[in-house]
C-alpha cells in the first residue's frame, strides 16, 4: 500500500559492489528477540555468521547454531575492530533504549551507533544493513526515533555502503504488554485503539534483514516495511479474536494520564518521556508505512490477515479456521 506519507529513498551516494562476498556477515544484537533470528535466518541461507557478544552475555544458542563469537561491546571501538576484520557484511539490530538486556542504556543509540559506523568505515564492509524506524526523519522529538536517523545520515557521511530498514511496531511484542492477549482476552494499548499504524512481525523483518545482505540496488536507500495496510488497535483486537475464537477487549490508557505520568516519572526516567513522545506521534495517525519499495525489494508485504493469524500461532494459539 501507497498512501505518499513516506518518502522514497534518497539516491545512493556510493558505489554498488557485487552481491555475496566471501567473509562472514557480523549480526550486531545477535542475543536480543530479533537479532537472534536474523542470525538463524543468514545460517539458513549459507552464510558464515560472526555474532557481537557481550562480554559476560550467554552465547551459547548462537554457537550451538553454528555461529562464530566475538567478544565485544559497542562503546569498545578496540573489540569492534577486532569484530570487523574480515566480515563481508554487517547487520545491526542493537537498541539501548529498550534496557532489555543488562548493560543497555541510552548511549548505545548514540556513541555505541557511531562507533559501530566508523568501524564499518574502517573495515571497508560490502554492505551495512540498519534495523532503523518508520518516520525517523519526521520525529526528532522522539529520541530512540532520531538517534536511528543520526545514524543513517552518519553512514552516509562515511561513505558505508547500507541499507535501512524502517519497520513499524512490533505486534509481536507490543501486544504482550499486560500477558498473552489471547488467554486473558485483553489488549492492552495507549491513547486511541482506533487510529491506524504500521505493524510488523519479529520473523518477518528478520526475514528481510537477511535478504538485505545480498540484495542488488539499495545502496544509500532507506525501505519502509509494513503489512498490506494500516490498523487501530482495535481492528488487530476484532481479527485475533475472530482467529482465535476469542472475544478480546482493548483496554486503553488515555493521552492525559499518560502525559501526566512523563512529566512526574520522565525526570528520573527519560525513557518514560521517549514512549510517551512515541505514543504522542502514532496519535498523529502519520506512523504509516509506503510499501512500495517493500514491494520492489522483498516481494509482497504480508495482509493484515495472515500476519495476524501467525501471531495468534506465535502466541500458542490454534488459529480458527
Amino acid at each position: 500500500m501507497s498512501d505518499g506519507s513516506a518518502r522514497p529513498g534518497p539516491e545512493p551516494t556510493m558505489p554498488a559492489r557485487e552481491p555475496g562476498g566471501s567473509g562472514p556477515v557480523l549480526v550486531v544484537g545477535g542475543t536480543g528477540t530479533l537479532g537472534s533470528q536474523v542470525a538463524q535466518e543468514l545460517l539458513a541461507r549459507g552464510k558464515q555468521v560472526r555474532a557481537l557478544v557481550r562480554p559476560g552475555s550467554d552465547a551459547s544458542r548462537l554457537e550451538a547454531a553454528g555461529a562464530e563469537i566475538a567478544r565485544g561491546d559497542m562503546m569498545d571501538r578496540e573489540s569492534l575492530d577486532r569484530a570487523m576484520a574480515g566480515v563481508d557484511a554487517v547487520v545491526t539490530s542493537a537498541a539501548g533504549y529498550t534496557r532489555h538486556r543488562k548493560g543497555d542504556t541510552p548511549e548505545i543509540d548514540r556513541v555505541g551507533n557511531a562507533n559501530l559506523a566508523e568501524a564499518a568505515a574502517r573495515a571497508g564492509v560490502r554492505r551495512f544493513v540498519l534495523t532503523s524506524i518508520l518516520t525517523c526523519d519526521q520525529t526528532p522529538q522522539v529520541p530512540h526515533f532520531w538517534h536511528k536517523k543520526l545514524m543513517e545520515d552518519r553512514l552516509r557521511e562515511l561513505g558505508v555502503p547500507f541499507v535501512a530498514l524502517r519497520p513499524g511496531a512490533f505486534l509481536d511484542q507490543v501486544t504482550r504488554f499486560g500477558g498473552d492477549p489471547v488467554a486473558k482476552g485483553k489488549l492492552m494499548w495507549f491513547g486511541s485503539p482506533r487510529i491506524p499504524l504500521t505493524f510488523v512481525l519479529t520473523p518477518d523483518l528478520a526475514r528481510y534483514l537477511a535478504q538485505a545482505v545480498d540484495a542488488v540496488g539499495v545502496e544509500g536507500q532507506h525501505i519502509d516495511i509494513g503489512w498490506d495496510r494500516p490498523l487501530g488497535m482495535q481492528d488487530v483486537a476484532a481479527l485475533a479474536g475472530r482467529m482465535s475464537g476469542t472475544r478480546i477487549r482493548v483496554r486503553s490508557v488515555p493521552m492525559p494520564f499518560l502525559r501526566i505520568a512523563a512529566a512526574v516519572t520522565g525526570r528520573f526516567n527519560p525513557m518514560v518521556r521517549d514512549m510517551a513522545s512515541m505514543i504522542t506521534w502514532f496519535q498523529t495517525g502519520k506512523y504509516v508505512a509506503d510499501t512500495t519499495r517493500q514491494l520492489e525489494v522483498f516481494g509482497p508485504p504480508p495482509t493484515a490477515e495472515d500476519a495476524i493469524g501467525r501471531l495468534v500461532e506465535l502466541l500458542g494459539h490454534a488459529k480458527d479456521t
